[in-house]
């Protein structure tokens, strides 16, 4: 089975979120070994390390202004990572209030840290939530989206 990064941080993610536990550099150690364990490879489990990293450093130099008006132009690399059906789950997300134009740009942003050539709707579900899981501001938000992934019929459209 070829795993990826998104597996070891969807597995994290999973282990981690219900105990409502932080993910802080004394348990790396710890989850390491877990991932290992459970039989990921070292690389994707680094590289899974490096995009949690990312997205709390994103957290923080991401302060900008909630620009409820704002239209967001994507570029070439997010057009081909990000189709038409995922950008318009993110509209779809951000006109519900779900996410805001800043949580928005960190969900772009970690999506393609991903490095993956494509990504699929469930997939952003997940990187969605670990976005909003990781805000804390955006609890509401984040219980909303978790019910949505959780269910057979969401309320939106595909």
């Amino acid at each position: 089975m070829k795993e990826s990064v998104l597996d070891v941080l969807m597995y994290l993610f999973g282990q981690y979120a219900e105990e409502d536990i932080e993910i802080s550099e004394p348990d790396r150690e710890q989850m390491e070994t877990q991932l290992l364990e459970a039989g990921f490879p070292t690389g994707d489990i680094n590289r899974a390390f490096v995009w949690l990293d990312g997205l709390a450093q994103q957290s923080e130099t991401l302060k900008a202004q909630d620009t409820q008006n704002a239209i967001r132009l994507y570029t070439n690399q997010e057009l081909a990572r990000l189709d038409t059906d995922l950008r318009g789950f993110l509209l779809f997300l951000e006109q519900g209030g779900v996410l805001s134009p800043r949580t928005r740009e960190l969900v772009i942003d970690r999506v393609m840290a991903l490095e993956e050539a494509s990504i699929d709707l469930e997939q952003l579900k997940w990187v969605v939530l670990m976005v909003l899981f990781n805000q804390p501001d955006r609890e509401l938000a984040f219980s909303e989206l978790e019910d949505w992934v959780f269910e057979e019929n969401p309320p939106y459209l595909h």
